[in-house]
């Protein structure tokens, strides 16, 4: 059996025994309301994080590649090489109909199946320019043994960018408790989708009429947050397990002694979101 087919009866088997998330089928239900705003603001949004107007000559690895939206942003950013590749079979379907949809004579745009913890995979990749990974590593049941195989991957120059969701301790650990009994009970699945949904957009009525503002703002331009949907970020937060978070600095500090010096921090100041960090490899891009 190769390693395509013994990866996919180990997923199978993990969403079978409720020790994962299917995200590509959430991303598969975003790509029915990705339009040409959703994709231009994922292109702004990497544009403004990695510092360049575009990435014209450079090659771009993107590891995890969800609904395949960044891969088509850096497509469209001209960069030389794009190669997409995810662990769940539905995300690599995702980034095959991104393409087909809107790349189908790129040759220059490769998808397949991997994973990150794959080293004998990943070592067959080579080093590229940009490595992107946005919200992924803390989802592969071994965050820090994710975070040391991409690093090899980044040219002498080449930048890192990864997303961790922020530990928040006894909090982060409730969720990772929630998470868990979402994807091991489906029959709960819509009531604790639907508790989730009210509290969510409950709480955040409640803070934006403390403040004055207009409650329906912030959802009704959720799509200027790099393009994506809230109904399926929310979905994504509720069921995405395997779930691993970390402080900020202890992301820079495991970075920093592999050679690595942070060019860009944007943090979700304590909140259960993403910290976004953008790592430069010794010398000049």
């Amino acid at each position: 059996m190769n390693t395509s087919a013994i990866q996919a009866q180990q997923f199978e088997q993990e969403v079978a025994a409720g020790e994962r998330f299917e995200f590509g089928e959430n991303w598969r239900r975003f790509l029915s309301v990705l339009n040409e705003e959703r994709i231009v603001e994922a292109e702004q949004s990497l544009k403004a994080m990695l510092g360049a107007t575009s990435l014209t000559g450079k090659t771009f690895v993107d590891i995890g590649n969800g609904s395949g939206l960044f891969s088509l942003a850096a497509t469209r950013l001209d960069a030389a090489r794009v190669h997409s590749f995810d662990y769940d079979p539905s995300s690599v379907g995702c980034a095959m109909e991104l393409k087909r949809r809107y790349a189908p004579v790129s040759a220059h745009w490769t998808i397949e199946r991997g994973s990150a913890l794959d080293q004998t995979y990943l070592s067959g990749l080579g080093q590229w320019d940009v490595v992107y990974s946005w919200g992924v590593l803390h989802h592969t049941g071994d965050m820090w043994r994710a975070l040391a195989n991409v690093a090899p991957l980044v040219k002498d120059g080449g930048l890192l960018f990864v997303s961790i969701y922020n530990d928040q301790g006894d909090l982060s650990r409730y969720w990772k408790r929630v998470k868990k009994l979402y994807n091991s009970w489906p029959l709960l699945r819509v009531p604790l989708y639907g508790a989730f949904l009210l509290w969510r957009f409950g709480r955040g009525a409640m803070l934006d009429l403390v403040r004055l503002r207009n409650p329906l703002r912030r959802y009704l331009g959720y799509q200027s947050n790099r393009g994506m949907s809230v109904t399926h970020d929310l979905r994504d937060w509720l069921g995405g397990y395997p779930f691993e978070v970390a402080k900020p600095e202890e992301v820079f500090s495991f970075f920093q002694q592999r050679g690595f010096r942070l060019n860009c921090l944007k943090t979700c100041r304590g909140t259960e979101g993403c910290n976004e960090f953008v790592f430069a490899k010794a010398g000049k891009l």
